[in-house]
């Protein structure tokens, strides 16, 4: 047992006291876990779009003071009462969304929609009493989807922390918390691209590169990048990329480009944008017959889209994805080892790193557009 078990630990976090500003670096209060629960040292982090979402509060009700982060290895501090499968020292991914292992979707083949532990952006709190763990001279400081790991201890729900390999570096494999899987998920396990197969990828950034990493490996023989910005289209090559597609550069919508390219579409699309008009053109590219299409960016709330129904009845399909249909606990220690056995590239990803004194820098290179994910490292 940890000699700080049961003892509340002092820390450096990065805190956002506003939306928008940069964050702060205090010295925060972490509670031990109670039941269930798992208080963690947080080694290496990293920035993700969706932490810079909900930090600049568009569209969202703001809820600060709060400590973001989601994409992170670390090390089990202690663990709180009815936790058996992990114990201090062990090496574990943190993920927004969990796998309790008891309800409907946990038990189901065909989903990773756990009903306990699904992301919840706006909760703030643990699930079991309701209160946060961090406070700063006894203020609650609100959890981000329950990881928070801007913080050098964090805790987290037991079914939220995928146990892995102890010999994977925790400074490459943090990244497969979120966008890393969810795109390589999305090819690998719901588009399913066959051996020579031509997919499409909407959407060059990390998710959709990630995509375009799980159809190399699935080896499909085309993968078509569409962007706006064609300055993405050369780091795109890494990722297995052939040929590229700027809608702009036609005056005719760009399904009719691809399948003009594709004699009649491609076998596979992957949409990673959130665009409306993304989704309708990465669905309306593939070839009828045996056409799938996924979805797997986020759009508006209050978007929808239309489509032809004729499409349906051509045989094309439509499908959606949530976190690459991933199960975390069971499937995320799998794709761990694929980059263990080389299977996977993520260097490729890391396209930055600063120290935690540092993190706002991690906010600057995002927001400019000139990384695909930026290594934060917590001790110097």
């Amino acid at each position: 047992m940890s000699s700080t078990a049961g003892q509340v630990i002092r820390c450096k976090a990065a805190v956002a006291w506003e939306a928008g500003k940069p964050l702060v670096m205090e010295e925060v209060e972490v509670a031990p876990p109670q039941a269930m629960e798992v208080r963690l040292k947080i080694l290496f982090t990293s920035l993700c779009h969706t932490d810079v979402y909900f930090w600049e509060a568009k569209g969202q009700t703001p809820l600060f003071p709060r400590i973001f982060g989601h994409e992170a290895g670390g090390i089990v501090e202690s663990v709180g009462e009815g936790v058996t499968d992990l114990k201090p020292g062990d090496h574990v991914l943190p993920v927004f969304t969990g796998e309790c292992k008891e309800c409907r979707h946990c038990k189901s083949e065909e989903s990773n929609m756990c009903d306990l532990l699904r992301i919840n952006t706006d909760r703030g709190v643990m699930l079991n009493d309701g209160k946060s763990r961090f406070s700063i001279r006894g203020q609650p400081i609100y959890h981000f989807v329950g990881t928070s790991t801007f913080s050098e201890y964090t805790v987290v729900h037991v079914g939220c922390l995928a146990k892995i390999n102890p010999a994977a570096p925790l400074d490459k494999v943090c990244i497969l918390s979120c966008g890393v899987s969810t795109g390589l998920g999305a090819s690998l396990n719901v588009a399913k691209p066959k051996k020579g197969s031509s997919v499409a990828i909407f959407g060059l950034g990390a998710v959709g590169l990630a995509a375009a990493e799980g159809a190399r490996i699935a080896g499909a023989s085309r993968i078509i990048g569409v962007d706006l910005n064609s300055n993405r289209f050369n780091e795109a090559k890494k990722f297995g990329v052939t040929e590229f597609v700027n809608p702009k550069d036609y005056k005719k919508p760009v399904q009719e480009v691809i399948a003009e390219m594709t004699n009649g579409g491609v076998d596979r699309s992957v949409e990673c944008t959130g665009s409306i008009n993304a989704m309708i053109s990465a669905f309306e590219c593939v070839h009828d017959g045996w056409g799938v299409a996924v979805l797997v960016g986020v759009p508006n709330k209050d978007d929808s889209f239309k489509t032809h129904p004729v499409s349906f009845l051509n045989e094309k399909t439509l499908k959606g994805t949530f976190f690459g249909n991933y199960k975390p606990r069971s499937d995320l220690p799998s794709v761990v080892e694929m980059y263990m056995n080389k299977e996977l590239e993520l260097e490729k990803f890391i396209t930055h790193e600063v120290p935690f004194s540092e993190i706002n820098k991690a906010f600057d290179y995002m927001l400019s557009g000139a990384s695909l994910r930026c290594i934060i490292r917590m001790e110097a």
